[in-house]
């Protein structure tokens, strides 16, 4: 059976939409799911960033993707360490936001202060741990930002918040206000979101004038769209359509995709279980054939690209005989190995993620779990994503594809592995030392603190099911002069967009 689901998802059809007309530096977007907020703070969710971050709404700074310039200013001119914790911002002057106003000292801290709310939840508050922020407004255009504990990445850190006016309600917003090159002028849910330039920014103009973003759920139907000239850009196709070298994009994305394991639900917080788990799962049997080739093997939540990657970590092997083992073994001491398992996915959260959770409840079942699939949209996956988690569950195993692409562990480990962490399934003393420490630490020290946890959570707690490190297809029309990056699943900024 698993063999079938995997050769069958390489089929696709579907029908390909109407024509549009445009402009020639108006252009269109095809994504592969839809927005259900187009709300700043969520802006680092990846299906909302692609639209929002840095086209309507910016961030203090900006990590350089494209080259080798590290961390670049945005609406921040410069910043110092004062030293104690505290950095200092300058902020560039002459700013307006796209409703007229003016932006200053007072709009950082505002946004600073709705992401740390606790009357809303928003998805950017997960990257700063426990750090305690406290801000001091010297003049309009500077501000000292002191970090409890210091924090020595803190202006990285800055690159996550978008910055909105201080008029923002604390709680999601549908008409975004931002200091960005666009402005959002149409959002018909279900159908499609426009932005359009603004006259009055304060940078440099982009070339794209607007952008419309459609939603087709097929790969197929949106590289059908590019080709056609229906569409210019579709950030997500697979393999089976990058077929075209003139218009199609092959990349590693910086996504992992990993089964998130609830330890305080039966059977999952046995060790035994866990690992019969993770040799249940014969990864390379999907790469090639529902995941493209050269999708690797993940052993950690970050790409290989991450600082302090522990190179002496290799993944779980396949061994069905062996999870049947430490299944049976479990059992005999107690533990219901019987209890359900919900695997559960988000639609079209990555290309063949339908038949790769299909796939992966066939291969627990094979040995011996009572597996179950379950696909869900993106706002109900949330709920089961990020606590407080369902009362009254069973064991979930949750899918999910984590982002990034900033180059250090401390956008990931905290909000995953911590026991306070928002998406955590661990409760481990030893966990939450290394990450506290090692979000501290500089240099050396800092690297050897996040390998050394790589290695504690995948081989020592099991902490989790890691699978792969993602490639990314991308199809943009020979029109374009543009080329997808690392990030461009996460943010696809309209201003690195030319035309031919």
């Amino acid at each position: 059976m698993i063999k079938n689901v995997l050769a069958g998802a390489l089929m696709a059809t579907g029908l390909v939409a109407p024509a549009m007309a445009q402009s020639n530096t108006d252009i269109t977007v095809v994504l592969s799911e839809e927005l259900d907020l187009v709300e700043p703070c969520m802006a680092t969710r990846s299906n909302i960033g692609r639209v929002i971050m840095e086209n309507i709404s910016e961030t203090l700074t900006e990590l350089d993707v494209r080259g080798d310039k590290g961390l670049m200013p945005r609406l921040a001119d410069s910043w110092e360490d004062k030293g104690d914790g505290t950095w200092q911002f300058k902020l560039h002057p002459g700013v307006k936001f796209s409703d007229g106003s003016d932006f200053d000292a007072a709009d950082v801290k505002h946004s600073f202060d709705r992401v740390f709310s606790d009357q809303i939840t928003c998805e950017s508050k997960r990257y700063f741990a426990d750090t305690k922020l406290d801000f001091n407004i010297v003049d309009a255009n500077t501000i000292d930002v002191t970090a409890t504990p210091a924090q020595p990445i803190l202006p990285l850190l800055m690159s996550l918040v978008t910055i909105v006016p201080s008029e923002t309600p604390i709680e999601f917003v549908r008409d975004p206000i931002g200091t960005g090159p666009f402005k959002m002028t149409e959002w018909t849910a279900g159908q499609q979101i426009v932005l359009t330039r603004r006259d009055d920014y304060w940078g440099t103009a982009p070339a794209v004038t607007k952008a419309t973003y459609l939603f087709r759920s097929e790969p197929a139907v949106r590289a059908a769209m590019v080709e056609a000239g229906e569409a210019d850009i579709a950030p997500q196709i697979t393999e089976v359509e990058a077929t075209n070298p003139k218009t199609d994009f092959t990349y590693p994305n910086s996504e992992t995709v990993y089964l998130r394991i609830d330890q305080t639900v039966e059977p999952m917080g046995d060790l035994r279980v866990r690992q019969a788990l993770n040799a249940a799962i014969d990864r390379e049997a999907f790469i090639g054939t529902v995941l493209a080739a050269g999708t690797e093997l993940a052993v950690a939540m970050v790409p290989p690209t991450t600082l302090g990657w522990n190179a002496t970590l290799t993944p779980p092997a396949y061994d069905l005989e062996g999870a049947k083992a430490l299944l049976a073994a479990a059992a005999a001491d107690g533990v219901n190995v019987k209890a359900p398992v919900e695997v559960i996915a988000r639609t079209e959260n990555f290309p063949h993620v339908t038949e790769v959770g299909e796939a992966l409840v066939d291969m627990l079942n094979e040995a011996g779990f009572n597996a179950s699939l379950r696909m869900v949209e993106v706002a109900e996956h949330e709920q089961f994503y990020s606590k407080p988690y369902p009362e009254g569950r069973p064991a979930q195993l949750v899918v999910a594809q984590h982002d990034n692409s900033r180059g250090d562990p401390v956008f990931s480990m905290y909000f995953k592995y911590h026991s306070q962490g928002t998406q955590s399934g661990v409760n481990d003393p030893k966990v939450d030392a290394l990450i506290e420490k090692a979000s501290a630490a500089t240099g050396e020290e800092r690297a050897a603190l996040w390998s050394e946890l790589f290695a504690y959570v995948q081989k020592d707690i099991v902490a989790d099911a890691l699978l792969f490190h993602m490639v990314g297809h991308s199809r943009v029309s020979e029109r374009l002069a543009f080329t997808p990056t690392i990030a461009t699943n996460q943010q696809l900024q309209l201003s690195e967009i030319g035309f031919k």
